[in-house]
């Protein structure tokens, strides 16, 4: 079996993202909860948190970054989608939470990674004494464009989710649209039968008394 720099540079990745710090997940936020996330973090370590509503309501919710000692780093409501890069200033327990207080109906799904610390390099190349070699090179132009395809291939199947509940939510106001409007027009239909049939009843007249 030949040991190839994409198979190298694939398998590395994939160690790498073991290794990091990093935390990608969707979750279900209900109507009026909160949900909040913990992370250990040392001081002077660079954090970058991304976030997007996928489903439900107005696709907004309110977004806050506390650290240690209570201090808001970041804070945002009602807010769809948005990316925040800090330094921590202090090592200890941070803290994100997603707030859906404010609706009361909406049950929302949304998507979040947070990463911790700057991304490591592959074994053996990021403190490399002497000049790479053309399978370290290549390896490590692979990965980086892994990580590129990755971060395109997560935000593409985003888009492609928030669309898709889009669609099914007109499609849905569409068939009931729809409904009420054959409802409707049954029964205009069923009175202007009635009317019809009004007219051409036999009905006793005045003259025809007399």
């Amino acid at each position: 079996m030949i040991f190839t720099p994409i198979l190298f540079a694939i398998f590395m990745t994939f160690i790498n993202g073991i290794l990091s710090k990093s935390v990608e997940l969707t979750f279900e936020l209900p109507d009026s909860a909160v949900e909040c996330f913990y992370e250990e973090i040392e001081k002077n370590t660079s954090a970058a948190l991304e976030y997007q509503v996928i489903t439900g309501g107005q696709y907004d919710v309110d977004v806050k970054i506390e650290g240690p000692n209570k201090q808001i780093i970041y804070q945002q409501q009602k807010m769809q989608y948005d990316s925040h890069q800090f330094t921590t200033q202090l090592s200890g327990i941070y803290k994100v939470c997603f707030s859906n207080e404010f609706s009361t109906f909406s049950h929302k799904l949304v998507y979040m990674e947070l990463n911790v610390g700057p991304e490591k390099p592959l074994p053996g190349v990021g403190d490399h004494a002497t000049v790479l070699t053309q399978l370290e090179t290549s390896a490590e132009e692979i990965h980086s464009a892994l990580n590129r395809i990755i971060d395109h291939q997560t935000h593409h199947r985003l888009r492609e989710a928030q669309g898709r509940k889009r669609a099914e939510d007109l499609n849905e106001r569409v068939f009931w649209w729809s409904m009420g409007e054959s409802l409707a027009i049954v029964c205009v239909a069923f009175a202007q039968v009635m009317v019809l049939k009004n007219f051409f009843s036999d009905r006793p007249t005045l003259y025809n008394r007399m």
